[in-house]
């Protein structure tokens, strides 16, 4: 059964998010159309940025460009629209606005090469998202194409295929490591306490917040923050023996707790909202846990499948079959396609 098939029967919206640029992301995509065409399903795509140019902007490699079949729904702004090498049929103008002009919904009449783009916001991708279901799509696939990271949030969709690759390093070894991390921060437990949560999503996700026992009940304090910025001595002040969980309300990198002393670490539990807002690496993480750090978010991300690109843009590549069988190792649990030969394990 193709990768597609297999996620379509309990997955309708699943972002593609790239571990970094030229890791894949796009052929990744394309791979997932070939499938799709070959399976009959029907696709709505959508992205979170402008897709299908022939260069990276950034870069200046080359990219793969995206082939759309007859009847698949895309988004493409107004002034995208006369570019389209494919004959797109207009369905609807959205109210959804961007630089290029405002988001239009078609249906691809006359197969082709097409430049994708569509809402910046999450809450507009998932309602454009709603749109294309009701509008016959089998399966949405949402290209991050801005910020690979934040479209994996959770409420952008049902789930994420993540792509990675050679690019990431020349070390086979940085690859697996730093890939089996970013799953694994992903698939964070959430936190299940109800009284909790509810505290927490009933304040705003906002704000940096301590959720403390007091009286044999939680309540919760927000520590004030005038600049808007706690420094880790701070919060180890406001960190107290009555404490249970301590939100971060914004990016959860190693100078936020740097400074907070160890032995908390055992007493206490961080709150994210989603897995998206860390942005430590591997060594660091794997040490922090070992010194009891425990975190939890009140969203996790499910990975659905790991594709894999063994060749790298600056002109080095890994055997694909060792690649394969290291990363099968690293994440048993994870379905894993390389998507230059459709090889997997």
């Amino acid at each position: 059964m193709s990768l597609l098939k297999e996620i379509q029967k309990d997955y309708k919206a699943v972002s593609i998010v790239g571990m970094a640029k030229n890791s894949g992301k796009t052929t990744t995509l394309n791979y997932l159309i070939e499938e799709a065409y070959d399976e009959g399903l029907a696709l709505g795509i959508t992205s979170t940025g402008r897709d299908g140019e022939t260069k990276d902007i950034v870069t200046g490699t080359d990219k793969p460009k995206v082939y759309l079949y007859e009847e698949t729904l895309v988004s493409v702004p107004v002034k995208l629209y006369d570019r389209s090498e494919g004959g797109l049929e207009i369905l609807r103008m959205t109210e959804y606005r961007t630089a290029l002009g405002e988001i239009l919904i078609c249906k691809v009449k006359e197969a082709g090469y097409v430049q994708i783009a569509g809402p910046s916001t999450r809450k507009e991708q998932g309602e454009l998202t709603l749109e294309m279901l009701k509008l016959g799509a089998d399966m949405v696939l949402i290209d991050g194409a801005v910020d690979r990271k934040a479209i994996a949030s959770p409420k952008s969709s049902d789930g994420v295929i993540l792509a990675t690759g050679a690019v990431i390093s020349r070390s086979m070894k940085k690859v697996v490591e730093e890939t089996a991390h970013v799953v694994r921060l992903y698939s964070l437990p959430e936190v299940e306490d109800k009284t909790v949560r509810e505290l927490l999503e009933d304040e705003g996700e906002e704000r940096t917040r301590m959720v403390e026992e007091r009286d044999g009940s939680l309540k919760v304090r927000e520590i004030p923050s005038p600049s808007g910025f706690i420094s880790s001595k701070d919060l180890d002040w406001e960190i107290t023996d009555i404490t249970r969980y301590v939100y971060i309300k914004g990016a959860f990198t190693y100078s936020v707790i740097r400074d907070i002393n160890p032995k908390k670490f055992k007493s206490i539990c961080f709150v994210l909202k989603d897995p998206t807002k860390i942005f430590i690496d591997s060594m660091t993480w794997n040490q922090l846990i070992k010194k009891g750090l425990k975190v939890k978010v009140l969203d996790n991300i499910k990975v659905l499948a790991v594709t894999l690109n063994p060749t790298a843009p600056q002109g080095y590549s890994f055997d694909s079959h060792e690649l394969l069988s290291f990363m099968k190792k690293a994440l048993p649990d994870i379905r894993m396609r390389n998507v230059r030969s459709g090889e997997d394990v």
